[in-house]
């Protein structure tokens, strides 16, 4: 058993007992055994002696940590690595600290922040894939072990404050339910504050936020005004004020996550006209690309004998080559994605002028990584209004379309994305995107790191190769903190990621990176980093080609790459077929690594993966009753009436004068359902992710009393039995609705399709009335309480299931295409 010890600056031994007495720990055993009493005990307490534990502080010096990280933003995005999105906030840390420009991260949302907060490997953190994909595998299940507990953990174990704002994608989505556990939440996780949503991605305007584990609603009454890029803020200022003047002496841990700039992109219309303003992108991408190029060099943060990769002509078009009505949608696309960049920067900038304000920021550590992975291309060549869209397999819709919200492009109307065209821009000097492990567009960030206490190289730039796994080891490192052997009784995994602070001396401004081997994997495309050398495989599936077969066999079945990045830094010139037994070393190396990291079984499918089985509250559940109205259930923990038969069944009773309301909902604006009464009317509606709503409605009004409405759907597909032989026929058929009233049809109509994957994810199932907004605006406006009485609501569904014959089938298809690989 560990034993605490005294830090040499702390106090000694002598002053232990009294009220003020503190201690470091060794850290080795978390929580710390309590202390024998060092007291006197007699029969009275005149006689007697207090004494009181003392309490655990981190090592005198130990510096706050002010840990940033943005989302979806390639190398490119920033003014601090040259691009042309002002970023004063980034560019303050780089000029008073060091900039990084090989900061690795996974290509994926939920995978790189796991690495961040537990120093290991995505796959070893159980976050192979992002938490809404997760499958029934160790490196893939959305969990995060006992035994590799988070930097928030230790920290808080040893005496700092600790908090996590903005977006957390590590709670499992089969356990984001108030019904719990709440382990893999923030809270449950060493941070004591959580201010922010969890999923993927929010609505900024109007977010599924939390504090700690209570979901809030402060944009009520607010609407358009309030944006929780402030918001945040605001929050992190006032937690961090409240810590300082509560005890100065106490240092504080932030994990400072703004949903920036994955999509919706929602900025503010100040920031949008202030963009708009500056004309950054009228001369389109490829001009765009070579601006951002030359500023890189002419900044020194990529090398003068650089190569810029070359535009991808097979899948997305120069700009030369659009229509003048294309260029004008992307061109709005790209500037209100230029403000979210912006002015999430400027509110970063905020939170970093408190840390001065409280006289603090010469010992905080800032670490300010820019992007959890390169920019998002999942808006697809044309880009859209509705990321949900995506998820459902609509990745190409036309301009015309996408039209109609051109004016209120990025306001509350929309769930935005823009074209990929930009994405690639913004990525510069490198190729592809987000999600593409085996290309440094989707994996090569950059990183600002400034500590006035302790760094001394203002401005300087640092090329060793890290990646986030390598965040925790420093900030335990700089703190004097060691990783601990034991939490809780659970022995502890060893930490996977190697210390950058080294680096941080300019004397070690050009000696070779302490990490030196790191594999990647993400959704089949794998890479291998070893000493300079970097092994890929060729990108065989643009991030918005999600719906089809995947590779059968992604570890054998791919073209292999080969790459020097030292002296090729921007991974332009394949030199496999001069170094076949390198080729042959590294892919050696690379099965090794995955044997070790969780990465097995390796699975190139992507929507696939959306609707797999999970442990959550309703898996091998038919029938669902609810009696008393209720809210926020996630999507992740409710019923799912997609590629199913179902029917929904309300008992109410009317009142005198009528009534109307939502009976049951979930979903939004961007895709979804809802039960209500409109009018008395009974009315139901799928909203196909905000293109065409298919509705369902009685004649005439309720009459006071007791009524039975009813919806019963009989769904045409095979259902998602199909996926797990590589085929998608069975998902987004049609089907045949209706609707009744006390056992009489009012209305029957055929979906000729239905969403094939998901529901507006950030909105909740909710009975009884409906949060944040409506599945249809043209009906009513959010909560719309029913004001009926609801006695009972009952959902029974059935699932399709495969016949031996439909079994053989899919199994011979699957033969005949791997067959054909």
């Amino acid at each position: 058993m560990a034993t605490p010890v005294l830090a040499a600056e702390q106090q000694s031994y002598t002053d232990f007992g009294a009220p003020d007495a503190t201690m470091s720990i060794d850290g080795l055993q978390l929580p710390p055994p309590d202390l024998p009493f060092g007291g006197v005990i007699k029969d009275d307490a005149l006689q007697s002696t207090p004494w009181w534990s003392p309490r655990v502080m981190p090592p005198k010096g130990a510096p706050n940590v002010l840990l940033i990280i943005t989302d979806d933003a390639g190398f490119a995005v920033p003014s601090t690595f040259g691009g042309v999105i002002p970023t004063p906030a980034l560019d303050r840390i780089a000029n008073e600290g060091l900039r990084y420009t090989r900061m690795f991260s996974t290509a994926l949302c939920s995978p790189t922040r796991a690495a961040l907060i537990t120093g290991r490997n995505h796959h070893s953190a159980g976050f192979g894939v992002i938490s809404e994909q997760s499958t029934g595998f160790s490196g893939y299940n959305s969990i995060i072990d006992k035994d590799k507990a988070t930097i928030g953990r230790i920290l808080l174990d040893n005496g700092y404050n600790t908090s996590w704002f903005g977006k957390d994608h590590n709670t499992p989505a089969f356990e984001a339910s108030q019904s719990g556990p709440f382990d893999q939440w923030p809270t449950g996780m060493g941070f004591e504050y959580f201010y922010g949503f969890v999923g993927g991605d929010a609505n900024q305007w109007q977010p599924n936020l939390f504090r700690n584990t209570t979901q809030i609603y402060p944009f009520k009454g607010k609407e358009g005004e309030w944006n929780l890029v402030t918001a945040m803020a605001d929050d992190a200022i006032d937690w961090m004020t409240r810590m300082h003047q509560t005890d100065p002496s106490k240092p504080f841990f932030i994990k400072y996550a703004p949903g920036a700039t994955h999509a919706p992109h929602h900025p503010t219309k100040e920031w949008v006209d202030k963009i708009h303003d500056m004309h950054l992108f009228d001369d389109g991408w490829n001009t765009l690309r070579e601006t951002i190029f030359a500023n890189q060099k002419r900044l020194g943060v990529i090398p003068e004998d650089a190569q810029l990769s070359a535009w991808p002509d097979k899948v997305l078009k120069k700009w030369d080559d659009l229509t003048a009505e294309e260029k004008k949608l992307f061109i709005r696309q790209v500037e209100v994605f230029a403000a979210y960049a912006a002015y999430s920067d400027h509110e970063i900038g905020r939170v970093i002028q408190a840390v001065e304000d409280l006289g603090v920021l010469d010992n905080t550590l800032i670490i300010y990584i820019n992007g959890d992975n390169g920019t998002s291309a999942e808006g697809g060549p044309l880009g859209t209004p509705n990321e949900v869209a995506f998820f459902n397999g609509i990745n190409m819709m036309p301009v015309e379309t996408q039209m109609k919200w051109y004016d209120v492009w990025g306001t509350e109307e929309t769930y935005n994305h823009m074209s990929a065209g930009w994405s690639w821009a913004f990525d510069t000097p490198f190729s592809w995107f987000k999600q593409n492990a085996s290309k440094l567009g989707g994996i090569n960030q950059n990183m600002a790191v400034s500590w006035p206490a302790r760094i001394k190289d203002k401005g300087g730039i640092r090329h060793q190769f890290t990646h986030v796994i390598d965040v925790m080891p420093t900030i335990l490192e700089v703190a004097g903190i060691p990783a601990p052997a034991v939490v809780d009784g659970i022995p502890q995994k060893p930490v996977e990621g190697t210390s950058f602070a080294y680096t941080f001396d300019e004397a070690n401004a050009d000696v070779p990176s302490r990490h030196q081997t790191q594999y990647f994997e993400m959704m089949g495309q794998w890479a291998l980093y070893n000493d300079g050398w970097f092994l890929s495989t060729e990108v065989n599936r643009a991030p918005w080609e999600a719906f089809g077969p995947a590779n059968p066999d992604p570890l054998n079945n791919q073209v292999l790459e080969l790459y020097n990045l030292d002296s090729d830094f921007s991974q332009t010139a394949n030199v496999a077929d001069q170094h076949p037994d390198k080729v042959k070393e590294l892919k050696a190396m690379f099965i090794a690594e995955a044997q070790k990291y969780q990465v097995f079984p390796m699975d190139a499918s992507v929507a696939a993966r959306i609707v797999a089985p999970r442990p959550n509250i309703t898996a091998g559940r038919t029938e669902f009753v609810y009696t008393r109205p209720m809210i926020g259930l996630p999507q992740g923990d409710s019923p799912l009436l997609l590629n199913t038969s179902y029917t929904v069944t309300a008992e109410i009773e009317v009142p005198e004068g009528g009534a109307e309301g939502m009976i049951l909902t979930s979903g939004g604006r961007f895709a979804g359902y809802g039960f209500y009464l409109l009018k008395g009317k009974p009315v139901f509606l799928w909203n196909l992710v905000d293109l065409e709503r298919i509705k369902w409605e009685g004649q005439e009004a309720l009459t006071p009393g007791k009524h039975t409405v009813e919806f019963d759907f009989q769904y045409d597909g095979l259902g998602t039995g199909t996926l797990a032989y590589n085929d998608f026929s069975g998902v987004g058929r049609s089907g045949t609705g209706t609707l009744k009233v006390d056992g009489k049809a009012v209305d029957t109509k055929k979906m000729e399709k239905t969403l094939p994957m998901i529901l507006q994810w950030d909105e909740s199932f909710d009975v009884g009335s409906d949060t944040l907004t409506g599945v249809n605006d043209a009906d009513y406006t959010p909560p719309f309480a029913l004001t009926a009485k609801l006695d009972k609501l009952t959902i029974k569904m059935d699932r399709p299931v495969l016949t031996e014959d439909d079994r053989k089938k899919l199994e011979a298809a699957m033969k005949r295409a791997s067959d054909a690989n």
